[in-house]
């Protein structure tokens, strides 16, 4: 019996490497690192860092460029950013938590667990703001508490007793349960409730109920001062007409933490994403299985069909397919975490500067690996690039036209992807003919599926066999590495 169970623990092992190290994942793991890097020295990124993980297994991760500019600290899987909105989605964890124990109720009003809650409601008739709504971000509170947080240089957030102060100095904006409004402040308020029904203060239950338990030891209700310029990546601005991204000054979001106020690291966040693979799959851990669910599953649509919301969740389709996270935009930092449930594939990014489109990277990530990983999964064998054709990877100048043409392995056959680029698919895929001579194959295909060839593209080699420079259209790109 010891046996069989060491074997079954050792074919377990070697089944999740075989993803990581499956021929065409290690492909599209490499096509992913050159789009990465391509991407954070065009867009001028101070440092990134994503991971990307199938199930329990953590297929990539890594970073570029640095943490710390200025003392060449590099970027890391394990560098803590901001992942500010992120945070609602412990937010909303904790709360179902309490849920489950019955200690409150989705449909309570929040003046049920806040007295204090004083809001001028415009809309009496339509009654009162739920927990759910505020979950759903459909309780027609405002976006912000009336403080001007989000403006610097100092980011003055409020205490919880700056918050409560001032809520009856506004009102809500729309009724309750009938448009989609986006509330900061409504978040917040759901972190007054886990403190107030739970009777533990916020970051303690966090800490002690999620955090704890998923072994996240590198994330945080609170940005960690202490490792500010080291471990904690320093933010900086959106890119200015200089061509500069300027250092943002440290935030501590205070009451708003709830809603903006976590740090962590993907690496971090990548635990967080097969703990929810593994609820999934029926394992009580943290949360229910049929509660996360209920998290994951539309409760809102707004009147015009988007956008969809689930219990904390963003849930969206891209090519059909449904997706779930939540992304995060503080000063100085952008964040996504995305989920695909069926394939059990999540993709994580992080970066130290304003001004980023977070979620485009997480799903370009996705696509990039989805293929792959599928193939993996479903044990097939991958077609490899033949040995005498890996002397024309590398990189190629489009100089003056463009930056680079990369010569890649893609599908077992060479591609040429040009950088930079927001469609890292979008590769140009080459047939070979003979000696340093290939076609460039069209997208399009003739009625009987066949490809059709264009133009020439031949490699130039010297005396020594090395490449030196690519032709087409009777024009030739240098090779630079």
């Amino acid at each position: 019996m010891i046996l069989f169970i060491s074997l079954l623990i050792c074919s377990n092992f070697l089944l999740a490497g075989g993803i990581k190290n499956h021929q065409q994942v290690q492909e599209a793991t490499a096509l992913f690192e050159i789009w990465l890097e391509a991407q954070r020295d065009y867009h001028q990124l101070p440092g990134l860092t994503m991971a990307v993980v199938h199930d329990q297994e953590k297929i990539w991760s890594g970073g570029y460029g640095y943490a710390n500019p200025y003392k060449q600290i590099s970027s890391s899987s394990t560098t803590i950013h901001s992942i500010c909105s992120i945070s609602k989605l412990f937010t909303g964890i904790a709360v179902m938590q309490l849920r489950d124990q019955e200690k409150l109720h989705l449909d309570d009003p929040l003046s049920k667990h806040l007295p204090w809650f004083n809001i001028k409601n415009t809309y009496p008739e339509w009654g009162m703001a739920t927990i759910r709504n505020i979950l759903t971000h459909s309780s027609g509170l405002p976006r912000e508490s009336d403080y001007p947080y989000w403006t610097g240089p100092d980011f003055p957030f409020p205490s919880s007793e700056k918050i409560v102060k001032k809520l009856n100095n506004q009102e809500t904006l729309y009724p309750a349960d009938k448009y989609f409004q986006y509330s900061n402040l409504g978040l917040s308020l759901a972190g007054e409730v886990v403190a107030a029904v739970s009777g533990i203060p916020f970051n303690d239950f966090i800490q002690d109920n999620i955090l704890q338990p998923l072994v996240m030891t590198d994330t945080r209700p609170v940005m960690p001062k202490s490792l500010y310029g080291d471990q904690l990546a320093i933010g900086h601005e959106a890119l200015n007409r200089t061509g500069e991204r300027p250092a943002v000054a440290l935030f501590n979001a205070e009451g708003i933490g709830p809603a903006a106020g976590f740090s962590s690291t993907a690496s971090d966040l990548a635990k967080f994403a097969s703990w929810q693979f593994r609820v999934l799959d029926g394992k009580d851990e943290v949360l229910k299985p049929n509660t996360l669910r209920e998290m994951h599953r539309v409760h809102f649509l707004d009147e015009d069909w988007s956008p969809a919301w689930g219990l904390g969740f963003s849930i969206w389709k891209s090519d059909e397919k449904k997706f779930i996270g939540h992304g995060g935009s503080c000063p100085g930092y952008r964040s996504q975490l995305l989920l695909q449930t069926d394939r059990k594939i999540a993709t994580i990014f992080m970066t130290n500067a304003s001004g980023v489109n977070a979620r485009m990277y997480a799903q370009k990530a996705y696509e990039m690996f989805e293929s792959a990983i599928a193939s993996a999964v479903a044990k097939e064998k991958p077609k490899l690039l033949k040995n005498r054709f890996k002397k024309y990877l590398g990189h190629y100048s489009d100089a003056p036209w463009g930056g680079e043409s990369v010569v890649v392995s893609w599908e077992g056959e060479l591609a040429i992807l040009n950088l930079p680029t927001e469609s890292p698919l979008d590769v140009t895929k080459l047939h070979y003919v003979s000696g340093n001579t290939f076609k460039r194959v069209r997208n399009s295909e003739d009625p009987k599926h066949l490809q059709i060839l264009g133009e020439e593209i031949e490699f130039e080699v010297d005396r020594s066999g090395n490449v030196i420079a690519v032709w087409q259209h009777s024009n030739y790109s240098k090779k630079i590495k």
